[in-house]
């Protein structure tokens, strides 16, 4: 399997947005769970959204509200919009998927493949 690429990350005041990309190249991850995940340093790795097959989504309770994820089945694009971004939201985050299985178990999983990451950084 393929890993995912993602992009889209940068530095952020408070209070700003950005547009995370996931780009898929099997396009057998769009009738997949897939999902964000962030993780920083020192910190435990966090389930952040995820969408299912039927696009069905969830969302970390820290994050509700102010993310937003969809993907984009004809260009096999998975996409993370965040908004109001917080310091609290600093963190490497990477998409992944979990080919056997259409549907998430939570905001996260963990199975499946993930990218390299792209980091977010947001400052107060």
């Amino acid at each position: 399997q393929v890993r995912p690429v993602e992009s889209g990350g940068g530095s952020v005041q408070a209070g700003g947005s950005l547009r995370l990309s996931c780009a898929a190249s099997d396009y057998s991850y769009m009738s997949a769970c897939m999902y964000w995940f962030r993780q920083a340093p020192g910190k435990e790795r966090e389930g952040v959204a995820s969408i299912d097959k039927d696009g069905s989504t969830r969302y970390a309770d820290s994050v509700k509200g102010r993310f937003t994820i969809s993907k984009e089945s004809a260009k096999n694009t998975l996409y993370l919009q965040m908004n109001s971004l917080k310091s609290d939201d600093t963190a490497m985050y990477h998409c992944a998927a979990d080919p056997s299985s259409p549907k998430c178990p939570s905001a996260g999983s963990q199975f499946g493949y993930w990218g390299q990451g792209t980091q977010v950084t947001v400052s107060s």
